[in-house]
């Protein structure tokens, strides 16, 4: 009995972590359908799928403390943060300027692209993503 209890102990984290770690693959994926639209000039993907993976990783960070995993959780939500406000701060170059507008949104979007893959090649080999 006592060996079945430990059994059952060992298999919970990893059940835990690969749950974490599905999670964190929709995730990304989700964060790079976006991040690769938006680099490549007319193709379009909704905001709404990159409001669906921040709610996804506001929602399961907590499960994730005390994990390798957590800084995956921080990494995608703090990335779609600054681009954000990154947007948002430049979005008045698109009135003044299309060019510099275009320049600025090009520049973060790739930024946002390198951040997305950076994180998926750390979570693919198993590490944290170091800030």
């Amino acid at each position: 009995m006592n060996n079945r209890n430990n059994d059952i102990v060992d298999i919970e984290p990893d059940q835990r972590a690969n749950s974490l770690k599905a999670i964190g693959w929709v995730s990304y994926i989700l964060h790079l359908i976006v991040a690769v639209a938006a680099v490549i000039p007319s193709a379009q993907a909704s905001v709404a799928l990159l409001l669906i993976a921040l709610v996804i990783d506001l929602v399961k960070r907590g499960d994730a403390e005390g994990t390798w995993q957590a800084s995956h959780f921080s990494w995608r939500i703090r990335s779609v943060i600054w681009a954000g406000v990154l947007y948002v701060v430049t979005a008045p170059l698109w009135l003044l300027f299309l060019v510099p507008g275009w320049i600025a949104w090009g520049l973060i979007s790739l930024w946002f692209l390198y951040r997305i893959v950076r994180g998926m090649l750390a979570m693919s080999n198993g590490r944290p993503i170091d800030a």
